[in-house]
């Protein structure tokens, strides 16, 4: 593996260091080894110079369908919904993704390195996430993380998608009463389970099940909901059955933030907002806003931005940060918001978001600021300490 010494530019190191002008990245055995100014270029490491250029952590999508609904493919390549049943927590991303879907090339040109792809919101409970590399030969060599989370969907999307079939759920509430079922369901498994154990007799034990296996995850806290909610009841919604349960969550799309703010900043849960590019193609979108985004980082939320790809493209992850931007969010929040606090988000702060020793080195070269030049350009991308993209 090539070791490379970046020199020159401004690294924004999203991490304690802050913004080093004219700073300098030791990079070895696929891991950042050295952040700082004037270091000394060790044997047998290529010099980059990065001039006048921004260097900054590869980008994170938090939540998107790369692969899931590959681009150019139509129904062939569309793997995003099984809609034969509204139940399927059993379903893995990992085994409809197409790792060749040209969705993660565009990405990785673009500056985004880690996606987190998964079932759409067709289902109250649509199976689990996973956190992918952007660059790979195949699923195994890009996952980062899998399980992520459960997907789990609120509002307009079930309501719709059944009510075409005459099938349960036509209704928010209805939606509802099936995830608390369901949760229920596993709630009393995993107790079973514990029985056994506990008592030494495996009598006690049930009969294997992998729907429950898979919402075991949630009840146990070993994975968190991943909850589908653009409207603000939709949202208040879901914040309910995860008190009532006591599992984890994050709160994705997020439309309708702004608008209960207070609530949200006192639920101490993390938010995932966009697509803020998407056509208001239904009502619950109506208040849509790159306004969000800042109302929550002021309230001092934990927020990212996501593309929710196929919706916008992963490309398109930068544009967000700086629509965001011109309403008023800070230059160091719109790059927090698609780098340490997808991070943070996902669980994976200990390895991505900032350029920090002992972090994969997923690193960027873009010139000029990619939130606020249009013009500008990704000169180079790297993944796990590797050059993945040029543009020269």
């Amino acid at each position: 593996m090539t070791q490379y010494h970046i020199k020159g530019g401004v690294v924004y190191t999203m991490g304690p260091m802050g913004t080093i002008t004219n700073g300098q990245v030791l990079i070895a055995d696929g891991k950042i080894l050295e952040v700082g100014k004037h270091l000394v270029t060790p044997d047998r490491f290529e010099v980059i110079d990065a001039g006048a250029s921004i260097i900054m952590p590869g980008m994170i999508d938090a939540h998107c369908h790369a692969g899931l609904i590959e681009s150019g493919m139509g129904f062939e390549g569309d793997d995003i919904n099984e809609t034969s049943n509204p139940v399927t927590p059993e379903l893995r991303a990992i085994d409809g993704i197409n790792f060749l879907d040209e969705s993660f090339a565009e990405g990785c040109a673009a500056g985004v390195t880690t996606v987190a792809t998964g079932p759409g919101s067709a289902n109250p409970i649509g199976g689990t996430f996973a956190v992918l590399k952007t660059y790979g030969h195949t699923v195994e060599e890009m996952l980062v993380k899998h399980p992520l989370a459960m997907k789990m969907a609120f509002g307009e999307n079930p309501k719709r998608v059944y009510a075409n079939k005459s099938k349960s759920p036509v209704t928010r509430m209805a939606t509802a009463s099936i995830i608390r079922t369901w949760l229920s369901k596993a709630k009393e498994y995993a107790e079973k389970k514990d029985s056994a154990i506990k008592t030494g007799d495996p009598k006690l034990s049930p009969l294997f099940d992998a729907q429950l296996e898979a919402l075991e995850m949630v009840i146990r806290k070993q994975i968190p909901i991943k909850a589908h909610a653009h409207r603000a009841d939709d949202i208040l919604t879901a914040l309910r059955i995860a008190k009532e349960f006591d599992v984890d969550i994050t709160l994705d799309h997020c439309t309708e933030g702004h608008m209960i703010v207070e609530e949200l900043a006192r639920s101490g849960k993390k938010m995932i907002v966009g697509p803020s590019f998407l056509f208001k193609s239904k009502i619950e979108l109506r208040n849509r806003t790159f306004r969000t985004v800042k109302a929550l980082v002021d309230a001092k939320c934990l927020v990212a931005i996501m593309t929710d790809l196929p919706c916008s493209p992963l490309s398109f992850l930068p544009v967000a940060a700086g629509m965001a931007m011109r309403e008023g969010l800070s230059e160091i929040d719109a790059m927090a918001c698609v780098t340490i606090n997808p991070a943070k988000i996902l669980g994976l702060e200990n390895r991505l978001g900032s350029i920090e020793p002992g972090k994969d080195a997923d690193v960027i070269i873009h010139d000029p600021n990619p939130f606020t030049d249009l013009l500008g350009k990704n000169h180079m991308t790297m993944i796990n300490g590797n050059i993945v993209y040029r543009n020269t």
